[in-house]
């Protein structure tokens, strides 16, 4: 059946290859900041700074089936070079904009409605100038399930943890062939990520073919997070 789904960002990264593989079987309503990307594709698009706004709801449905966070940060470095504003900030963009949105738009989630947010590998398996993001997608870990315990069974909520994925959010790290090939070097599977790898699975818990899936983090990570090759 069409679903009502709501993508916070969805112009760019996962978002919108989540978009491509959502709208024309659903009616998609993206909040973003910007239009781009999504041209000629069906969608509502709603302008949405997740950092400043508030989220008008005046464009949706009483009814939503689905809904995705999608906004997120990279700030790689040691931790003595590290700002406490930093940490505020990839709190905020991260974990705090998402609840504050996820308290707009709870009392619209339908019964049988999944909630699909986004971590990182680097919460379950400790690694180096991680500190900033890890602890707010730590965070993020934490909701998600005690969100999906206090709202069974009528919502679903469960969180996608990525490797590295080849977005423009990951720019500064996938910069050259050269960076690429040593990112890739480093999962088991020899290659970085898409935004594809992660929409598919994005796509898949919002699906009825995940119904029996609640509170759970899914790793899509290359096998970075379980096998040790080196």
């Amino acid at each position: 059946m069409s679903k009502n789904i709501l993508l916070i960002g969805g112009s760019h990264g996962i978002g919108n290859s989540l978009l491509h593989l959502l709208h024309k079987e659903h009616a998609v309503f993206v909040a973003s900041r910007t239009t781009e990307g999504l041209e000629g594709l069906n969608a509502t698009h709603i302008p949405f700074d997740a950092t400043t706004d508030d989220l008008d709801t005046s464009k949706l449905p009483d009814e939503l089936h689905g809904f995705v966070y999608c906004p997120g940060s990279i700030n790689l470095k040691p931790f003595k070079m590290m700002s406490l504003d930093t940490f505020e900030e990839d709190m905020q963009l991260n974990f705090f904009s998402l609840v504050r949105t996820v308290k707009t738009i709870i009392g619209r989630m339908a019964e049988g409605s999944s909630m699909v947010f986004f971590s990182t590998v680097a919460v379950g398996t400790g690694m180096p100038f991680h500190t900033s993001v890890a602890a707010a997608k730590g965070a993020i870990e934490g909701f998600a399930k005690s969100m999906a315990a206090e709202y069974a069974p009528k919502i679903r909520v469960n969180v996608v943890a990525p490797s590295l994925v080849d977005t423009p959010l990951a720019g500064r790290l996938l910069s050259n062939d050269k960076k690429v090939e040593m990112m890739s070097q480093r999962h088991p599977l020899k290659r970085v990520g898409k935004a594809e790898d992660i929409a598919n699975i994005a796509s898949f818990l919002l699906s009825d073919n995940s119904t029996w899936m609640t509170g759970q983090i899914v790793g899509v990570d290359g096998g970075m997070s379980t096998l040790n090759i080196s």
